[in-house]
């Protein structure tokens, strides 16, 4: 169960305080000069609630920025949420306000009441930068310490190695509230803490490296699945305490996996308790609903172009990597951040200076975005979920780039599932779905997804997309799987597509683990494992994903018979895959592929072993080659290819 101290504190309590004291700040005249300039990324350190010892009387130093406000003030349980009893002063002409409250400790539930100067409105506020929140669905900020002692220090040393662009890269994408749950205690979501114990083994079962969770940072409304987020530097408080996720993330570093949050600086929502007109003006946003107010999330744009909201989210960023040791980012809806038209009919947005749709103003956020995490960070990742042809988004920034290390590449994942919805019978003329993305593989460092966002909203679940009978659907997916680990690219997969889920995913309920009882389940599991260690252990697989020297066709144009067989390989030790894929159910008997080294070729994988509850068609484990030439190459092998079914050679004499 989640901790008592995660409870919401009566509001009724009240306890002996001090009034403000004026003659103290955490803030120098550097970090104001800092903030306003948008240079300062470390203001979680400055801003918000702060635990400590001043003249000899513990309590807690509080800052926020509301620089339109005549009037802020810090309630909570402490004083009976008065509004008047706790004035701040404002600090010099920052627009920060500022002070030292004694009496009170971690654990004070508080926010902040703001009057406006410009006109009557008055509001109450929860801290923008409060490092913990009252348990959903209320709104209160608290006073908490996020410090905590840290067993991962073997993983933070060699970090580098794990997320190097030729490392391999395999994402479990997971919603923590919905992976799991507890039915006998009311069908609750496992705390963090619970997940921490159950994920490990799953993951080092699965053989996954990195898992990336859906946004975890506060958010008002669970059905937004943390893509609605206000709380910036606060974990949701669903799951339990910022120390129980720190304890989720340590465990999974101490056995070598590495973690990925979804941050989301696109967005945010306009709750009154929130960021948007906050001291009475649009302060985060855009004062212009044309480039201030997301028509399709009915949510707030960030104002990029001033210096305060550009230190507010890189320092959102630089905090989950320093307080919690995370190994990187998938940064969402960049699209709807570098297109000012983006969502917009002509007329419903604001050209730049320059009379184009570009987004000046976020495009140099991005950049400087990325340019701090990787000065700061060299070893994490950022990823961007970008569905456009924009130029450069995987390149640095002094290159012209956005600075990203790797990119989605939707149009991969559009085409493909396309691909795979089709009957057998059609696909053969739609196979340049399958043939299109060699044209533009390398022109970024691509990410293949098979997401959340396909799984949702009536588009049904992986599985059920698939045609055919119950045996042609699972052999259709281990097909997918199979060819998304052997393309060109990093991997990601949302949960549940691994255990063959029927269902719609949906937020509210757990996976269907029962599912692995059945046979064509537990096959589908377990062919996962098997890619995902063979994928780890293959430099072919991985080592080149970003440079044509590691992909060539051996033919692509046998669109009749729907196949496809081509090499994966690493030149840097000679590491050479053959795959050939069979998008059809007819075995293919006695097909032909060219090689170009004489011997024996063992088949490592076959999607079809009954071991995954396939028809068990192959090459029964080893074919030899023949001096018979094919597809330009002096040797060939003579191959069974199974029905809907991925195979992968490798040659003896290849070390």
């Amino acid at each position: 169960m989640i901790q008592d101290n995660n409870k919401p504190i009566s509001r009724e309590n009240k306890k002996t305080t001090y009034p403000v004291l004026k003659d103290f700040s955490l803030l120098t005249a550097d970090d104001i000069y800092l903030f306003n300039e948008g240079n300062h990324f470390r203001l979680y350190d400055k801003l918000g609630a702060h635990t400590m010892d001043h003249d000899d009387r513990r309590g807690v130093n509080f800052a926020v920025w509301a620089p339109n406000a005549e009037y802020v003030s810090v309630m909570g349980n402490f004083n009976g949420w008065n509004r008047n009893s706790h004035r701040m002063h404002p600090l010099q002409n920052s627009g920060i306000w500022e002070g030292f409250i004694p009496g009170i400790d971690s654990g004070e539930v508080y926010k902040y009441h703001i009057r406006s100067r410009h006109n009557q409105y008055m509001v109450d506020k929860t801290d923008p930068f409060a490092f913990h929140t009252e348990l959903s669905p209320q709104t209160a900020s608290m006073v908490w310490d996020i410090g905590y002692e840290w067993n991962d220090s073997d993983w933070m040393k060699s970090r580098q190695k794990h997320n190097d662009l030729k490392a391999p890269v395999s994402i479990y994408e997971m919603h923590p509230g919905s992976w799991m749950r507890i039915p006998e205690e009311g069908d609750r979501p496992l705390t963090y803490r619970e997940t921490a114990i159950r994920l490990v083994d799953y993951l080092l079962k699965t053989g996954f490296t990195h898992v990336e969770f859906l946004p975890i940072m506060e958010h008002p409304f669970y059905g937004s699945w943390g893509y609605q987020c206000l709380g910036y530097f606060a974990p949701t408080s669903r799951y339990g305490v910022p120390q129980d996720l720190m304890y989720l993330v340590d465990l999974l570093h101490q056995n070598g996996i590495g973690i990925i949050l979804d941050w989301v600086p696109s967005h945010f929502p306009s709750d009154e308790h929130g960021l948007g007109f906050f001291d009475g003006t649009h302060l985060f946003e855009h004062e212009d609903q044309r480039k201030g107010f997301h028509p399709d999330w009915k949510s707030f744009i960030f104002n990029y172009g001033r210096h305060e909201v550009q230190s507010f989210l890189i320092s959102s960023a630089l905090f989950w990597l320093d307080k919690y040791h995370i190994d990187g980012f998938r940064v969402d809806a960049v699209a709807s951040m570098l297109y000012l038209s983006y969502s917009r009919k002509p007329g419903e947005w604001i050209p730049n200076q320059y009379g184009g749709e570009e987004n000046i103003e976020a495009i140099d956020f991005l950049r400087q975005f990325n340019e701090e995490v990787h000065r700061n960070y060299p070893d994490t990742l950022t990823i961007a979920e970008e569905s456009t042809a924009w130029p450069l988004v995987s390149r640095p920034s002094y290159l012209g780039g956005l600075g990203f290390d790797m990119k989605w590449d939707m149009g991969w994942m559009h085409d493909t599932l396309d691909y795979m919805s089709k009957a057998p019978i059609y696909r053969s003329f739609h196979h340049d779905k399958l043939t299109f993305r060699m044209m533009y593989a390398f022109s970024e460092n691509y990410a293949l997804p098979l997401s959340h966002d396909e799984v949702v909203h009536q588009k049904g679940s992986l599985l059920s997309k698939m045609p055919g009978d119950d045996w042609q659907k699972f052999a259709n997916l281990r097909l997918l799987f199979g060819y998304m680990y052997a393309q060109p690219g990093k991997k990601l997969l949302f949960m549940g597509g691994e255990i063959g889920q029927w269902r719609e995913w949906s937020h509210d309920r757990s996976l269907d683990w029962h599912l692995l009882e059945n046979p064509f389940h537990f096959g589908l599991q377990r062919w996962v494992e098997d890619l995902n260690q063979f994928y780890r252990g293959r430099p072919a697989l991985h080592a080149s994903d970003f440079s044509s020297n590691g992909f060539e066709w051996i033919d692509c144009n046998d669109a009749h018979q729907s196949t496809l067989s081509f090499i994966r390989r690493n030149r840097s030790d000679g590491d050479e895959i053959i795959i050939i894929c069979n998008f059809t159910p007819v075995p293919r008997h006695n097909y032909r592929v060219g090689v170009s080294e004489d011997g024996v070729w063992r088949e490592c994988l076959n999607s079809d072993s009954r071991n995954y509850a396939g028809s068990d068609q192959g090459n029964l484990g080893n074919v030899e080659s023949s001096p018979v030439p094919a597809h330009g190459r002096p040797f060939s092998l003579n191959l069974t290819l199974p029905p809907l079914g991925i195979i992968f050679l490798r040659g003896e004499n290849n070390h």
